[in-house]
């Protein structure tokens, strides 16, 4: 007989998802009560999944928030954000719409991979990070945010990211920032709610930051 399928798990869908996470987490870790004090309720972050979101976070890459958008805008001015589009495009044409030359690579390499965005809607997350940073220019990074935003995935976390790690640092009250392993060691203490506690340390981040007039 074979072996039953890995379970996705928990899947966020609303803000009441959400809610329920950081109930958990309160009664897990009261320091998320601090946090949560302070943030008020937390923001529900879910955007579209597909082809198109991963796109958009390699031309997001190392560039402003403005520079982003006025690639994106030139690239879907000119119907460039399916992978037939890019597939059809060489690289001078996709540097010409404001891709530097890695990240031109980088696109092509993204719609070759043949990746079946539907089929990850039912991939355990473990299998869908792997798939993702097998494709040139994905990172893990990105592949948790992906994960756990279009996907919804209730328990992934992102300990590379430096507003986690500062986050962490600021409501544990650390002697330095953590890093990606020892956070990733941290927060699986808050599973099965990792994306909330990543939402919450996020907002807890910028209400911070906003005290010190930095964000």
């Amino acid at each position: 007989m074979a072996e039953p399928a890995p379970a996705v798990g928990r899947i966020i869908r609303g803000e009441a998802c959400v809610a329920e996470g950081a109930a958990w987490l309160v009664t897990c870790e009261p320091r998320f009560a601090v946090a949560l004090d302070q943030t008020g309720p937390l923001p529900l972050r879910l955007r579209a999944d597909g082809f198109g979101q991963l796109l958009s976070a390699i031309v997001s890459q190392q560039v402003s928030v403005a520079s982003a958008r006025a690639i994106w805008g030139k690239l879907e001015g000119a119907g460039m954000v399916t992978p037939e589009a890019i597939r059809a495009t060489d690289h001078d044409g996709l540097r010409g719409l404001g891709l530097s030359r890695q990240k031109a690579t980088y696109a092509q390499a993204l719609a070759a991979a043949g990746i079946d965005f539907h089929g990850l809607r039912d991939m355990p997350t473990d299998q869908v990070i792997a798939t993702l940073v097998a494709v040139k220019g994905i990172g893990i990074w990105t592949a948790e945010i992906y994960a756990m935003f279009s996907l919804g995935r209730a328990d992934v976390f992102a300990p590379g990211d430096l507003a986690l790690q500062e986050a962490a640092r600021l409501l544990f009250d650390l002697p330095e920032r953590p890093k990606e392993k020892a956070l990733r060691q941290m927060a699986e203490a808050w599973s099965p709610w990792r994306s909330v506690a990543a939402r919450a340390l996020w907002a807890y981040y910028h209400v911070e930051k906003s005290r010190e007039g930095i964000a």
